[in-house]
C-alpha cells in the first residue's frame, strides 16, 4: 500500500505542475514553451530526460561484466554535448526551427525532410517503449503484481498518467517536471548508496575507498583492440551517440530549443554534458557496492546486471525505506524521458508529417493516439526483449538513428545537392546492409560490431547520398 500511496503522491503533484503551466496554453506554448525557460532549468531537468528508467536499473549492473568501462563512454558524452551546442545549436536558433527536422526541407528537399522526421518518429517510439518497459516491468513484478493486477493493466495505467500531465502544456510543462523529477531520481541514488553502505557498517569515506580498491574500478582499457570495451570505440562513440540521440533528436532538442536565446541554450548543454560523468560515476559506484553487500550478506548474485540493484532495493532486503526510494527513483527517472518523447513525437507528427503546426484539435487527437501506440510498443517488447535492456536501446539507436546522421552530417559538411526522390530508399537500404555487415563479419572473423555500428549506418547512408549527388550548391 504504501508503494501505491508513494506513487499517487508523486503523480498528484506532477499532475499539479501540469496545470500551472498549462494555464491559457496554445501550440506555441506546447511545441516550444514561448521561447521563455531559464536555462538552469532545462540544464538539471535534461539529466533526468536523458539517464532514464534504463539507466537507472541497468547501469549499475553493468560493473558486472564490463567493470567501470562505461565511464568511457561517458567522457565521450561531453565532447558530444559541446559539439551539439557549437555546430548544431546555432543553426537551429537560426531558422529559428520548431522541429529540427525541417532543416532538412530546407536543405536536401521535402522527402529527405519526411524521410527524417519518419526516422525519428520509429525511432522514438520503440526508444521510449524500451525505456519505459523498464519501469512498467519493475512496478509490476515488486508492487502491483500480487495485487492481481495483469502487466497490461500496469503498462495503461502509467502512459495514461503521462499523458495526463502533458496533453495541456507539452513541454513547457517538462522543464518543470523535468527538474522534479531529476531530483527525485538524484536523490533516490544517493539515499541507496548511504542504505548500502550502513548495512555494511561502513562510513561514506569507506565506501569510497571500497570502490576504489575493488577489481571492478578499472575504467580504461587500451590494450584490447578487439574488445568492444576498448577506449577508443567507447569515447567516439559516446561523442556520436549524444550527436545522434540529442542533437538529432527532436526529443532531446525540443527543451533545449526553448531556451531564450541560442547562448542559454548553448549553456544548458554544456553543463548537462558535464553532469553525466558524476551521475554516471554514482550508479557504477552503486553496483560494486551492491557486489560487496552480496558477498557480505551470503546473497546469490543475479545472472543478469539488471537484476543487480532491483534484487536488493525492489525486496525488501534493505528495508522499506530504499523500497519506496527504489520505486520513486524508477518512476521519475522513467516518466522523463518518457513524457518527452510522447510531447516530440507529438510535435514532429503535427508538424513534420501532417504540416498542420496551428490545428490544435489535430494535436489533442495525435498525443492521445500516440499514447496508445507507447503501450502497443511496450507489450511488443515485453514479448521479444532477450538481452541487457540498455544495449538493447544502443543497438536500437544504432539502426534506427544512423539515417538521421548520415543525413544531418551530408547537409551540414557537404555543398552537394541529392536527388530527393532517392533518399528514403537509401535510408531504409542503409540499416539493412549494416546488418548484413555486423552478421557476415562476426560469421568470418569473430569480430561483433559494439556502438560503433551508429557511426558504421550513417556513414552508407552519407555514401548513398553522395553518389546520389546531381550537382553541387553555391556556398552561402
Amino acid at each position: 500500500m504504501i508503494y501505491i500511496l508513494t506513487f499517487s503522491l508523486y503523480f498528484a503533484v506532477l499532475l499539479a505542475l501540469s496545470r500551472i503551466t498549462g494555464r491559457h496554453a496554445d501550440n506555441d506554448t506546447f511545441y516550444m514553451a514561448n521561447r521563455r525557460s531559464p536555462w538552469y532549468v532545462v540544464a538539471f531537468g535534461m539529466i533526468g530526460a536523458s539517464i532514464s528508467g534504463v539507466t537507472f536499473v541497468s547501469v549499475p549492473g553493468m560493473v558486472m561484466r564490463n567493470d567501470m568501462t562505461y565511464m568511457q563512454t561517458c567522457i565521450g558524452f561531453i565532447f558530444g554535448y559541446i559539439a551539439v551546442a557549437f555546430i548544431l545549436v546555432p543553426v537551429y536558433y537560426r531558422m529559428n526551427l520548431t522541429t529540427i527536422y525541417t532543416y532538412l526541407q530546407h536543405r536536401l528537399g521535402n522527402r529527405s525532410y519526411k524521410t527524417g522526421a519518419g526516422f525519428f518518429v520509429l525511432s522514438g517510439i520503440t526508444g521510449a517503449a524500451v525505456r519505459f518497459y523498464v519501469a512498467c516491468m519493475l512496478l509490476h513484478r515488486f508492487v502491483l503484481a500480487d495485487t492481481g493486477m495483469p502487466f497490461a493493466a500496469t503498462v495503461c495505467i502509467m502512459v495514461a498518467c503521462i499523458w495526463a500531465y502533458t496533453r495541456r502544456g507539452g513541454v513547457k510543462t517538462l522543464v518543470w517536471t523535468d527538474t522534479l523529477q531529476t531530483l527525485c531520481m538524484l536523490a533516490a541514488v544517493v539515499l541507496i548508496i548511504v542504505k548500502v553502505a550502513e548495512a555494511m557498517d561502513m562510513t561514506l569515506t569507506e565506501a569510497v575507498a571500497t570502490v576504489a580498491s575493488d577489481a571492478h574500478s578499472r575504467i580504461f582499457v587500451f590494450d584490447d583492440w578487439v574488445s568492444t570495451q576498448n577506449f577508443f570505440k567507447q569515447f567516439i562513440s559516446g561523442i556520436f551517440i549524444v550527436i545522434v540521440m540529442t542533437g538529432l533528436d527532436q526529443n532531446m532538442m525540443q527543451k533545449n530549443l526553448t531556451c531564450k536565446t541560442l547562448r542559454e541554450a548553448q549553456k544548458d548543454l554544456c553543463f548537462g554534458g558535464m553532469a553525466f560523468v558524476p551521475v554516471n560515476l554514482l550508479f557504477l559506484s552503486l553496483g560494486i557496492l551492491l557486489l560487496h553487500l552480496a558477498a557480505h550478506t551470503g546473497t546469490a548474485i543475479p545472472s543478469a546486471g539488471d537484476e543487480l540493484l532491483p534484487a536488493f532495493a525492489a525486496t525488501g532486503t534493505l528495508g522499506t525505506a530504499v523500497q519506496v526510494l527504489f520505486t520513486l527513483g524508477v518512476v521519475a527517472a522513467s516518466f522523463s524521458s518518457a513524457d518527452s518523447a510522447l510531447t516530440a513525437l507529438t510535435t514532429s507528427c503535427c508538424v513534420d508529417i501532417m504540416g498542420r503546426r496551428n490545428d490544435e484539435r489535430l494535436r489533442h487527437r495525435v498525443h492521445l493516439a500516440l499514447a496508445a501506440a507507447f503501450i502497443v510498443f511496450i507489450m511488443i517488447f515485453r514479448a521479444v526483449n532477450s538481452t541487457s535492456v540498455i544495449d538493447a536501446v544502443y543497438i536500437l539507436c544504432s539502426y534506427t538513428y544512423g539515417p538521421l546522421l548520415g543525413l544531418f552530417a551530408f547537409g551540414l559538411l557537404t555543398h552537394r545537392n541529392v536527388t530527393d526522390r532517392l533518399v528514403p530508399y537509401i535510408a531504409i537500404a542503409s540499416p539493412i546492409i549494416c546488418f548484413a555487415v555486423d552478421t557476415v563479419t562476426s560469421h568470418l572473423t569473430g569480430y561483433k560490431f559494439g556502438y560503433e555500428l551508429l557511426l558504421l549506418n550513417g556513414m552508407i547512408t552519407f555514401a548513398g547520398l553522395w553518389m546520389s549527388g546531381k550537382c553541387v550548391l553555391d556556398k552561402r
